[in-house]
């Protein structure tokens, strides 16, 4: 078979999944990252799309009958399209070392803005010992916007830091709320109390129609003057130019981000230049176990399909 990974960014994921490919198999994984992709499709099986959106006339442009996600995301797949054109679309759910990597970069990123962590590294080098004054995470309420795997995962690293947990999700009656253990659940429709609480809101929500620019100005402008924002999951979940003022006028003290309203964000976006603003390059799931089981699960669907058998986790 051959395998096309669509682009050069996330440079360790096809590294790994060629580590993993069985060479009796006689697989080729080829990577796309000059020129149209259209010019690339020749005799391609499967097309992992990465960060790039495979549409219908990248479809009709090529023969493969798997499009085949490196993790979640499946928003820049035309779903309808590849429903009528008979292809399988399957992905990788955030679960296992996923997800536990997510949490984990997320409490970096809290922890970073309270200990206003891009100061003290700027007075390091000017030679000033003993400031910033950073904030504790101890005794903070945190707000988690979204209740799936990384929520779950989150909860258990928060509760011995001594939190107060929220949550904020479309149906807080669901079982599975039950087993993050939260101080209260809130639904979106509850938000404003919610958010009037939080002083940490961690974004954990799934990016679609009916959550794209979930945070707006209304929503930051619940949240107490001072308070922390850290995006780990889709930058359309937030409204830019409301966070951006947000962030300007010294109602929010900070922001974590590791997702972009574009990705990349060009280098000169202004939100990059705010000095509360902690960026990291989309790569909270980016880890060696999170990469390897990922790489695993993909293997297993290329085994399956080369048998004429569905993929596992299939979106179709």
């Amino acid at each position: 078979m051959r395998i096309l990974f669509c682009g050069s960014y996330f440079p360790a994921a096809a590294e790994f999944l060629r580590q993993r490919l069985p060479a009796e198999a006689g697989d080729e994984l080829r990577i796309w990252s000059d020129g149209e992709l259209v010019e690339h499709l020749d005799g391609v099986d499967i097309v992992i799309p990465a960060m790039h959106r495979i549409d219908a006339g990248v479809m009709d442009a090529g023969h493969f009958r798997l499009i085949q996600q490196w993790g979640s995301g499946l928003e820049g797949v035309d779903l309808e399209a590849a429903r009528a054109r008979g292809i399988w679309v399957a992905n990788v759910p955030s679960a296992g070392g996923n997800s536990e990597s997510v949490a984990e970069h997320a409490v970096l990123l809290m922890l970073s803005l309270l200990r206003k962590l891009p100061e003290a590294q700027a007075n390091v080098r000017s030679g000033e010992l003993g400031a910033p004054l950073g904030r504790m995470l101890r005794g903070r309420t945190v707000c988690l916007c979204g209740l799936g795997s990384i929520a779950l995962a989150l909860a258990g690293l928060l509760r011995p830091f001594g939190v107060r947990l929220l949550g904020l999700t479309r149906d807080p009656s669901l079982p599975k709320v039950a087993s993050l253990g939260l101080d209260r659940c809130y639904s979106y429709d509850q938000r404003e109390p919610c958010l009037a609480q939080t002083d940490i809101l961690v974004l954990c929500v799934r990016l679609s129609y009916e959550t794209r620019n979930l945070i707006g100005a209304h929503e930051l402008a619940c949240l107490p003057a001072g308070a922390c924002l850290v995006n780990i999951a889709r930058g359309g979940l937030v409204e830019y130019h409301a966070l951006y003022a947000a962030l300007a006028s010294g109602h929010l003290a900070g922001a974590g981000l590791d997702v972009y309203w574009q990705e990349p964000i060009p280098v000169d976006d202004p939100i990059l230049a705010l000095p509360t603003v902690i960026a990291t390059p989309h790569i909270a799931g980016v880890t060696d176990r999170s990469y390897g089981e990922i790489a695993d699960a993909l293997i297993a669907n290329f085994d399956l399909f080369r048998r004429g058998e569905p993929p596992c986790h299939r979106a179709l």
